[in-house]
């Protein structure tokens, strides 16, 4: 029954805003959704991994405390991602920097995502550091058929040396019967600066718009969602130049991708800030087949940034910067220094 009443208000709320020319519709809707959750990792310290340098490892004291409000926070933000459009949680939402499954656990079990009743996609990635990449998904609403992480090789180009980097997370499921394909990414970060680095993104691109082939020769059709940190904003090059992402719907070819968040970025908005400059790496990117005018099936609705009052800094010296958890080697009882990223898929309801 409170399932019932949440799709009657969903349905009503789109219904309102699709009057067209005397001709009346209700849809579904579902948000799915990206966010970096900075930094989730446990209190326990792994000797497989370099997590010791995580900032919750290297708080000298109430680690535990500080663990259990980190994952309240990472739910509320959760919670209330698409609520008010949808008056439900996230359908579905790839996540970033997390340590492992465990943490994983406690956070859909948090009194905040419990109802919800979330499942877990997760693999252990070979990050040095232990980051991984992960998916939520409402069990109700969504049924996961195939899994896989595909790993991102990468070199020093100094030493030749491999970096062990975050893998690729692929998952193909059914959303409320139709077949869909997300895939969640954390590419390689922007360390030694933008130009240095550049390379290893457009190798994660590359590897990329592989898994996006794959579908593709399997099905021309095929629903993807390439969502993540991408730790490049939507004009770079890798974007541009391998993913070949469009801004504008009309430029879409059959097997083309449109980036709905290069229009926000060109309008100054970003998901992250560093020396007063914002960016936009925080990205979900589909393909030509969500944009169908068809509404039978899912169509991808409009997308957004989720940047609610409570997620920046009201005062100080970083007034308007997202509201991290961590800052120099203590904890803010913030939540992330990435905004959330979303985007609304509908459905019409005959």
């Amino acid at each position: 029954m409170k399932y019932l009443n949440l799709l009657v208000i969903a349905l009503f709320t789109l219904y309102i805003g699709n009057i067209h020319a005397q001709e009346k519709k209700l849809y579904k809707i579902h948000t799915v959704a990206f966010y970096n959750l900075e930094n989730l990792f446990d209190t326990i310290n792994d000797p497989g991994k370099l997590d010791e340098f995580s900032p919750m490892m290297e708080l000298r004291t109430n680690r535990g405390i500080v663990y259990k409000r980190k994952v309240r926070n990472m739910a509320r933000v959760i919670a209330d991602i698409g609520y008010k459009v949808t008056h439900n949680k996230p359908a579905i939402i790839g996540v970033s920097e997390i340590e492992n499954q465990e943490v994983l656990e406690d956070l859909v079990s948090d009194s905040l995502l419990r109802d919800t009743d979330y499942g877990i996609v997760h693999f252990d990635s070979p990050d040095a550091r232990g980051i991984d990449v992960g998916l939520l998904y409402q069990k109700r609403l969504f049924i996961p058929v195939y899994t896989s992480k595909h790993t991102l090789k990468i070199y020093d180009d100094a030493n030749k040396k491999r970096i062990y980097t975050r893998d690729q997370l692929l998952v193909s499921g059914e959303l409320e019967g139709e077949m869909i394909h997300i895939i969640v990414n954390h590419w390689p970060s922007r360390r030694g600066g933008e130009t240095r680095s550049r390379p290893k993104r457009m190798a994660a691109a590359k590897l990329n718009k592989y898994l996006i082939d794959s579908l593709q020769v399997i099905n021309p059709y095929a629903k993807v969602f390439i969502m993540g940190d991408l730790n490049d904003d939507p004009t770079n090059m890798s974007i541009k130049n391998i993913l070949k992402a469009k801004k504008d719907k009309k430029e879409v070819l059959l097997k083309g991708l449109y980036n709905p968040f290069e229009n926000f970025y060109r309008n100054g908005l970003g998901t992250t800030a560093y020396r007063d400059t914002w960016s936009l790496f925080d990205q979900i990117i589909i393909t030509k087949p969500l944009l169908k005018k068809d509404y039978s099936s899912f169509r991808f609705y409009k997308a957004g940034i989720f940047n609610e009052g409570y997620l920046f800094h009201k005062d100080g010296r970083y007034k308007g910067y997202p509201l991290r958890s961590f800052s120099n080697g203590r904890f803010t009882n913030g939540y992330s220094d990435h905004l959330p990223a979303y985007v609304f898929v509908i459905r019409e309801v005959r």
